[in-house]
């Protein structure tokens, strides 16, 4: 085969393992797409750069994502403003593709951020009641180790933040993709680009209202932490609190349908409106989640319930059949199947926050 068709098959075999986010790195997707396209040893100059893959994952962008792309990015500049702002006193400078608009879905908003010290930028974003993990990774280059501080922050976009000293505030640094120095935004110079990207935009309304718009996932959490104080009927639930059978009812229909979020969120919220009105913790949950879930959702939480008289062959006929003529008849039987199996005493069950995690990333793989 041709070397340059080679390494462009290459580029593009890389380019969809890191798309679909099998590969974060661009020297595994390179590898593994090269085990996978030819045998036996290749030529480095046979390997695509790292530039001719960030150009083929924006093809599949294009591709899967159409039109939807450019009202994403727009979102996620004002998102970065927004926090940038948050964190103005650590000199912040937007990074990545949010600035140079190479994103995709899932793209994390990248930022540089500079204090001596991790505990003010910690307490500035705890001020502003986000949510956060530290994380610190050891890198090898050029026969030097160094460890950089990263905050993972979860919000409608995910930002990772890049903490360095004080005094690299005007550190040039480079781009491991181009080898040049890397494209970087201060605040004003952020609000210079939406203005010229986006004629007319007025900065003030599109802040405030993303300072206003609720992220689903921390109303979710909020519903569901209560559980924890909701002691159940020993017979009927002989594992103990709500929140432990709602994670366990969620474990039990990962295994069964793990790329199903719709299905997913029912699992795990079937049970919230118990912490707020027992008798009627159906209605009194699809009250607090209207608006925060999809329709299928809401249909298989408000149906749960039936879903036990229908195993239990206690259903009456006419509601058997109305419920048979649903499309969903199958999915609300399996919940009902999982509700069930979620009552295993000392049973294995996933952390509230794992639990919301996974599917925070489910909802990101799939748009």
């Amino acid at each position: 085969m041709p070397s340059g068709k080679l390494r462009k098959q290459i580029a593009w075999e890389a380019a969809r393992l890191m798309y679909l986010r099998e590969e974060s790195e661009y020297f595994r997707a390179k590898q593994k797409a090269a085990a996978r396209l030819c045998q036996g040893w290749l030529k480095p100059a046979d390997l695509p750069s790292n530039r001719e893959i960030r150009d083929e994952i924006q093809v599949f962008a294009r591709i899967h994502e159409g039109d939807a792309r450019t009202s994403h990015l727009r979102e996620m500049r004002i998102e970065a403003l927004r926090m940038m702002r948050i964190l103005s006193r650590f000199r912040p400078r937007l990074i990545g593709s949010t600035l140079t608009g190479h994103v995709r879905q899932g793209s994390d908003i990248d930022l540089h951020v500079f204090s001596d010290s991790i505990e003010a930028v910690c307490a500035a974003l705890e001020g502003e009641g986000l949510r956060f993990d530290l994380e610190r990774k050891r890198v090898r280059k050029h026969d030097e180790e160094r460890i950089f501080t990263h905050v993972h922050v979860e919000e409608r976009f995910p930002f990772e933040l890049t903490i360095y000293n004080a005094d690299q505030a005007h550190y040039v640094f480079k781009s491991s993709i181009t080898g040049q120095a890397i494209e970087r935004a201060s605040i004003p110079e952020l609000e210079q680009l939406l203005a010229r990207e986006y004629p007319g935009i007025e900065l003030s309304d599109e802040l405030a209202e993303a300072e206003n718009r609720v992220d689903r996932f921390q109303i979710y959490e909020l519903l569901l932490v209560p559980l924890e104080k909701v002691k159940q009927s020993g017979k009927y639930h002989p594992e103990g609190d709500a929140l432990y059978h709602s994670l366990q009812v969620f474990d039990r229909a990962r295994d069964e349908l793990p790329y199903d979020e719709e299905f997913l969120l029912a699992a795990l919220l079937h049970d919230v409106g118990k912490a707020i009105d027992p008798e009627e913790h159906v209605q009194a949950g699809l009250e607090a989640l209207a608006g925060f879930v999809p329709p299928r959702t809401a249909w298989l939480i408000e149906h749960h319930m039936e879903g036990h008289a229908l195993r239990d062959g206690t259903l009456g006929a006419r509601a058997r059949r109305r419920l048979l003529a649903c499309e969903d008849y199958e999915a609300l039987v399996l919940l009902a199947q999982c509700d069930k199996r979620g009552r295993v005493r000392g049973a294995e069950a996933p952390e509230l926050r794992e639990a919301l995690d996974y599917l925070r990333e489910l909802a990101k793989m799939c748009g």
